[in-house]
This record gives structure tokens, sequence and C-alpha cells, in this order.
């Protein structure tokens, strides 16, 4: 049976099997339980309000800190150049090359990206990339997958931006067939082509590596919720949690896989402003707000359905073990990724 992809039919992607349980996969165990939420750090681990760029100093011990006290994961964003337009370049360093490093650093904390820019990226050194990395770190990685939005990266790559939606689905397409198939067969206009006399090792240590999608990516939720393992989303306002829950738990029943339960997170900035009380309130790129009332915000949105939430405080202007502390007295004890800290509110 001939299993190439059709590439002019940039609607399909290819069907393997979707309907995988990570019961057994320790990043994924760690982040998402249906019921519970977690929170997790966006990188760099330091705060940086007035600076594009971190010193990313001491950032593995931040990493060990956030660990101890019930961080669940660290994500590292995929940001190539610096565009002063946008004023933010991440953690600077490459994403898998730098979680590589913070595995080496840490024991147990769940290790992700949000995202990896696929259209930019090829699908089979994308597959060695991330099956080397989820072994090397014994199934601590979850990959979260975007189309990107800096339309001023893609000349450097000789990219198309408004074909970065296609391009998505396609590169997803085959690093799951590469990723996970032996000996696949394919063929690509863009991506090269195999007769399946060739095999991809390593493969995934637990079968397959968790995928979410981090923001829309260009394709409609549906798509997401059928093809995806899970979705990020952009941070929500407090009355908007329980649309934003019931929207992504409607289409999960009718996927082909027929699971139950696929985990929704949201993600974004965080200035976690020093009166514990002070309310929600937009910023650009995520919100301000204060510790109780995080916990609170919280608490509603793991009600409405919301399995973890990814903060990147590097806007707020504190030093971050500051931060760090705040989090793991006030609000990680309702919402921690490790067992014992999951004993109720003070």
């Amino acid at each position: 049976m001939d299993m190439s992809i059709p590439v002019a039919d940039h609607d399909y992607v290819d069907k393997l099997s979707s309907a995988v349980c990570f019961d057994s996969h320790p990043g994924y165990k760690r982040v998402f339980r249906e019921g519970e939420l977690t929170v997790g750090l966006i990188l760099p681990l330091e705060t940086h309000p007035h600076s594009p760029q971190p010193t990313m100093k001491d950032h593995v011990e931040m990493a060990r800190l956030a660990e101890d006290i019930g961080v669940a994961a660290l994500w590292a964003r995929d940001i190539p150049f610096y565009d002063p337009a946008y004023g933010d370049v991440g953690q600077i360093f490459e994403p898998l090359i730098y979680i590589a490093h913070l595995a080496a650093g840490t024991s147990n904390i769940t290790l992700g990206t949000a995202g990896i820019v696929l259209p930019m990226r090829d699908p089979v050194l994308v597959a060695k990339q991330l099956n080397s990395l989820d072994q090397l770190t014994d199934g601590r990685l979850v990959v979260g997958m975007s189309s990107g939005d800096r339309a001023s990266e893609y000349p450097a790559f000789g990219i198309d931006f408004e074909t970065r939606g296609e391009r998505f689905r396609e590169v997803f397409s085959l690093y799951r067939k590469v990723s996970e198939r032996s000996f696949p067969r394919f063929s690509s206009s863009r991506f090269g082509q195999s007769s399946g006399s060739l095999d991809m090792l390593p493969k995934p240590p637990y079968g397959r590596t968790p995928a979410i999608a981090v923001g829309r990516s260009q394709q409609s939720l549906q798509w997401i919720a059928e093809n995806m393992d899970g979705y990020l989303g952009f941070v929500p306002n407090p009355e908007e949690l329980k649309s934003f829950g019931e929207s992504w738990k409607a289409l999960i029943p009718h996927t082909s896989s027929g699971e139950h339960f696929k985990p929704l997170a949201f993600g974004g900035f965080l200035y976690l402003h020093p009166n514990p009380r002070y309310p929600f309130k937009r910023i650009r790129g995520g919100f301000a707000i204060g510790s109780l009332a995080l916990r609170d915000f919280l608490e509603r949105a793991r009600d409405a359905g919301v399995s973890h939430v990814a903060l990147n405080p590097k806007v707020t202007p504190r030093p971050y073990s500051e931060i760090l502390a705040e989090l793991g007295s006030i609000v990680l004890p309702a919402f921690s990724a490790n067992q014992e800290f999951v004993s109720g509110l003070p």
C-alpha cells in the first residue's frame, strides 16, 4: 500500500495511531491530569522587563528551584532572530539544545517547547532531534508546535509567510510518520522522499512524543482536536474561561480516536503584582494579577477544564527567586505537580 503524502491535498494529514495512551509518559503525566491543573514557566527563568535580552545567568539553579516547589514544566520558545519590532528574544538559545542543557541539571520536571515553528523546520531532522531528546530525558519531553507569527523571519528561510498553515500540516504529518513508523514511505515536493528502505532511529521511548498545538497555527480548532494531543491557547479573560473550556471539550468526543480527554492549556506573560489581591488586568501578551487573585483565577480555570497554565514572568520588575518564592507559598500548593504539595490551601 502506497503511504506517500499527496502534496496537492493540503488538508490531508496521514492518520497514524491517534488513540495513544500517555499514562506511562513521565513528561505528559506530570503536566496533564484530567480534572486537575498544573502550572508551568515559560523560559527564560529570569525577569528583564526593560531589556529584550536576558542575561541567561543562574537558570539551572532556578530550574531546580522550580522543580522542587512543584512547577510542572519549563517551556522554551522558538525565536531564531531578534526583531526590534517585537522586542523579545525568548531564552536566546536554540530551544531543543537548551532543553537538553536544562535536562542535565534537573531530574523530573517536564521540558517542553512553546512552540517549535514547524514551517521553518525540516520534518526528518526534527523527528531525529525530538526522538533523541525524548529518549535522553527518559520521556520528559512534551512538544508544543506552532506556525510562527513573526512575518519578518520567513524571508530569511526562503519561505512564503502565507503558506505557513499548509506547511505546518505537511511538516507535522511527515514528522509523525518518520518519527513513529518503521521504514516509512513518503514523497513530498518540499521535503524529499523515501521508498521505505530507510528507518529513523531512535524511536520515541514511549511510542510517541506528546505533541500539542501552541496557538491555532493557522488551523481550525477541530483540526487540532482531531490530529494533535492537546491545545495551548492565549490567556482568556476570567469571564471567558467557561466558554474557553466548553468549546474545546465539545470537540473531543467527536474525534476519530474516540478519546474522552485531551488537555487544554493557556499561557502568556505574567506581571505578578506586589498587591496579592490585585485583580486580573490585561497587558500586552498576557495579564497582570496578584498572587491570591492568581490562585482564584487558576481555580476557576481548573473548574472550566483547563489542565495547565504556562506563565512567563519576564515582565515583572522583581527578582525571579522572589517570584518563585511567592508562587511556591501561595499559588502552587493548590496546583503543584508534586503530589506531596497537593494538599489544599494554607
